[in-house]
């Protein structure tokens, strides 16, 4: 090595005197620096100013090494910084408590957790006061539902094996189908009055700073499932502010003014932080503009034009209106409708990128204009035949039949396209119960209109469009499929084919369907 070191060409010399310089400089620096430590015990700086990350910062070759010397110890140290970029890097822990915060809630020292799984909360979504308990009586729970769950797991693990041949439910399921119902009839059907004045004395007392009381309101049953509700959702915002997604109790909208509704958040939406942490965001029920006061909220009511949404209106019967806003041609419409259906929605991760997908947005019109619904979209060009992306019914308007009636609408569009259509996955935990219904009452007034000796799978999924995959799971929550002879087999069951024609007759002539000669659109042909 010393001999070709020796032996190298003149033109390499300058280079290595460059070298050689700036390594006099930074070796001159070196020591400076090490003289400064010895007087001062902090970190010394490199000469950039930043605190060194590695002893290989300061350790700098000398002047009089060889220029073999000066490659292997910078090839040493790129392989130190190289080692160092694969180290995760260090960050804040949002594991800590900041003790500095405390719980919203008037009297509560913060100690504690809904899901008696934490020492602290900061938010009144896992504060045990707010929810007129105690942190020990949140723990008692947080093991009775620990076991439940082990109890559910180990039954649905010895059932897997053999889930595609028992189709029918189990004995102890219908049991415990039993033991509901009979819990549910056994409820009260209204307060007592002692009962009454305990309720009124404590929202007197307490205001909107606790929970209202929730005991014999409805069954213990359905109680004990809504106080596993809660705890799930305290579980998954705990688990977003551990990773940082919301802090403790700011940066997440807790309500919203929307037109003559005020309305409470679900879910964290990832609108512009200086918007996010006010807490509460005034929203234009018609262009969807977002504000952070009341007055500028009123100030731009008075000026907005808008009365509907963009786009064309594809569907009008009554006041019932349905509007096709194209993502690309309205983005900003789009986008602010995403950021919105977000705080309602739980797995929704779409709110930018809208220029791919077709927005159905549903309106009630009165004299003062076309009022938000909700909506559903749908991709342009879907390769797995999605004739919904995202489907979303505004808290107001929830359990008056406007879900079904979105729902109904994606499935006439598709009927129109002659294809087959189903909704994108994951489902939200509503829209599961609303498909889940939708396609029950789908099933049952085909066989109630069917006059035939054998069914089809096939034959429903044309005549309804709706995929064959949700057919077969729907029959066999409905217990219409079995397995027999190595066939599966559709069972006309009259009896819930007949509790579904009593209920379509006790509804009467509702106003909450999808007249398919009030539709006036064509399909797309390209985009």
């Amino acid at each position: 090595m010393q001999q070709t070191n020796s032996s190298e060409s003149e033109g390499t010399v300058p280079k290595r005197q460059r070298l050689t310089r700036a390594s006099t400089r930074l070796s001159q620096n070196t020591q400076d620096l090490k003289r400064a430590a010895d007087h001062d015990e902090s970190p010394p700086l490199t000469p950039t100013g930043n605190a060194p990350s590695s002893e290989s910062e300061l350790d700098i070759s000398s002047p009089n090494a060889s220029h073999d010397e000066s490659q292997a110890k910078d090839q040493a140290n790129r392989d130190s910084d190289k080692d160092l970029s694969r180290r995760p890097k260090r960050r804040r822990c949002h594991e800590t408590y900041n003790f500095n915060m405390k719980c919203p809630t008037p009297g509560c020292n913060s100690l504690g957790h809904l899901t008696g799984k934490h020492e602290r909360h900061f938010a009144v979504s896992g504060c045990p006061l707010y929810h007129n308990l105690s942190a020990d009586e949140c723990k008692v729970k947080a093991i009775s539902r620990e076991k439940q769950e082990e109890e559910v797991k180990a039954q649905e693990d010895s059932n897997s094996r053999h889930a595609t041949r028992h189709q029918t439910p189990t004995p102890k399921q219908i049991r415990y189908k039993e033991q509901v119902a009979e819990i549910r009839k056994g409820r009260n059907s209204g307060l007592q009055k002692e009962q009454k004045e305990k309720h009124v004395e404590h929202r007197q007392t307490h205001g909107n700073t606790r929970e209202p009381l929730l005991e014999n309101i409805t069954s213990e049953y359905d109680l004990e499932l809504f106080r596993k509700a809660q705890a799930r959702a305290s579980e998954d915002l705990e688990k977003l502010r551990i990773q940082g997604q919301i802090t403790e109790g700011s940066n997440m909208i807790k309500t919203i003014l929307f037109g003559r509704y005020e309305l409470d958040t679900w879910y964290h939406s990832p609108y512009p932080e200086e918007y996010a942490r006010l807490g509460r965001l005034y929203v234009c029920e018609f262009c969807l503009k977002y504000m952070k006061s009341q007055t500028i909220l009123r100030r731009h009511m008075a000026k907005c034009v808008w009365k509907h949404p963009p786009g064309d209106e594809v569907y009008r019967k009554g006041s019932i209106s349905v509007f096709e806003v194209d993502g690309k041609k309205n983005k900003i419409y789009c986008q602010n409708l995403c950021l919105l259906a977000k705080l309602f929605l739980d797995h929704k991760t779409l709110y930018y990128d809208v220029e791919p997908f077709l927005f159905y947005v549903m309106t009630e019109a009165d004299n003062t204009g076309c009022h938000l619904v909700g909506y559903f979209s749908k991709e342009k060009n879907s390769f797995l035949n999605y004739n919904v992306s995202c489907i979303l019914t505004m808290p107001q308007y929830m359990r008056q039949g406007f879900g079904k009636m979105l729902i109904d609408f994606s499935y006439l569009l598709s009927k129109v396209e002659e294809k087959v259509g189903s909704p994108e996955r994951p489902l939200s935990d509503l829209g599961l119960i609303s498909y889940r219904s939708y396609w029950k009452e789908v099933l049952l007034r085909y066989m109630y209109n069917f006059q035939g000796k054998e069914i089809s799978i096939k034959e429903i999924s044309q005549e309804t469009a709706v995929n064959p995959v949700d057919i077969v799971s729907t029959l066999q929550s409905l217990q219409m499929l079995k397995y027999w002879k190595g066939k599966h087999l559709v069972l006309k069951r009259q009896d819930l084919i007949d509790e579904w024609k009593a209920k379509e007759i006790k509804r009467g002539n509702s106003n909450k369907t999808i007249d398919p000669s009030s539709l006036k659109w064509t399909p797309p042909k390209g985009t």
